[in-house]
């Protein structure tokens, strides 16, 4: 990894655009002593997470409300697809999906045609998808295990065949489950990973069918956890800047690739073992998107975060408790 610093613009609540002059964002090197202190407040985060209270707002507690490889795979692969924007409303999206669909979800998806799955999901619409977007997607996905036996054999396939690639592994999944579309909402309800976005969603898909069980993740797929890259939303970039396991200003498929590799270099087995904690860090806002003195001074990573190195908050001396950059 590289040291290339990149300017990034410092706030100050009392400057009139609110900014001060551009700082560096330091990226950290390999250096061992740098490496092992990243490593070690990582691993405190991890220790100190709360997986379980956590796991209640994220869109991968609907999983765990089932007991069935077959009902799970295609749970995640729905939950999966629905996670973003709002989280409260994409968790309503996804509990009206499988209410449509059912106790028995899988049974369902493998046994009913697109038709009558958009007859499930009719008026059911999340942002810019659809119905008739997520009917076409798990009318692939029922084929898929009709022809497979489940999703996890049918991306095991896939991986056999792009000789252990997972960005084609994961490409080829995609296509499957895309088929030959025009439509513009179906590609971007199922991204490819070959035209370099970062592709959250699929990763954040395989991520919790390959990692092993751990109360979040599920351990369903015979593929090496080594394999996975991290799923970057917005919490995780920001996040990985400040830890200066990246550098690049906009979530893509290479940004996942450098992030990763960073953590390689912390757990090569096992990666993204991190991107839960890191996720939540930023969804609960204990890491805010600007240094708080209220928010920062106990934070776990405090010590090796960049904004927190350049940006410290203090308290003013004229006013206890008001916050001074």
């Amino acid at each position: 990894i590289g040291n290339r610093p990149s300017a990034r613009a410092a706030y100050c609540p009392h400057h009139p655009h609110g900014r001060l002059s551009l700082l560096p964002r330091v990226q950290y090197s390999k250096n061992p002593s740098q490496v092992d202190r990243i490593q070690e407040r990582l691993d405190g985060l991890l220790a100190s997470c709360d997986a379980k209270s956590a796991r209640r707002r994220d869109p991968v507690d609907f999983i765990h409300r089932y007991h069935e490889p077959s009902d799970q795979e295609i749970v995640g692969l729905i939950s999966a697809s629905l996670a973003f924007g709002n989280a409260v409303s994409a968790r309503r999206s996804i509990d009206r999906v499988l209410t449509a669909l059912g106790p028995e979800p899988a049974a369902i998806v493998a046994g009913t045609d697109e038709a009558g799955l958009r007859h499930r999901l009719q008026g059911f619409a999340h942002r810019i998808y659809r119905g008739e977007h997520l009917a076409s997607m798990l009318a692939r996905a029922g084929a898929l295990v009709r022809e497979e036996g489940s999703l996890g054999n049918a991306f095991a396939g896939f991986h056999r065949g792009s000789d252990g690639h997972f960005r084609e592994s994961l490409a080829r999944f995609a296509d499957a489950l895309r088929g030959d579309t025009r439509s513009r909402s179906l590609r971007h309800l199922i991204s490819d990973p070959r035209a370099g976005s970062a592709c959250k969603r699929l990763l954040l898909y395989a991520r919790w069918m390959i990692r092993s069980a751990d109360g979040v993740d599920l351990g369903l797929w015979p593929i090496p956890p080594s394999a996975l890259l991290i799923p970057v939303d917005t919490h995780i970039h920001r996040i990985s800047r400040n830890l200066g396991l990246t550098n690049r200003r906009t979530a893509s498929w290479a940004t996942a690739e450098e992030i990763t590799a960073a953590l390689r270099n912390f757990d090569p087995k096992d990666p993204v073992k991190y991107d839960f904690a890191l996720c939540h860090l930023g969804v609960s806002r204990d890491c805010p998107s600007r240094p708080l003195l209220i928010k920062c001074e106990n934070c776990v990573l405090q010590d090796v975060c960049s904004v927190w190195k350049t940006n410290r908050p203090t308290r003013s001396a004229k006013k206890p408790g008001e916050l001074r950059l």
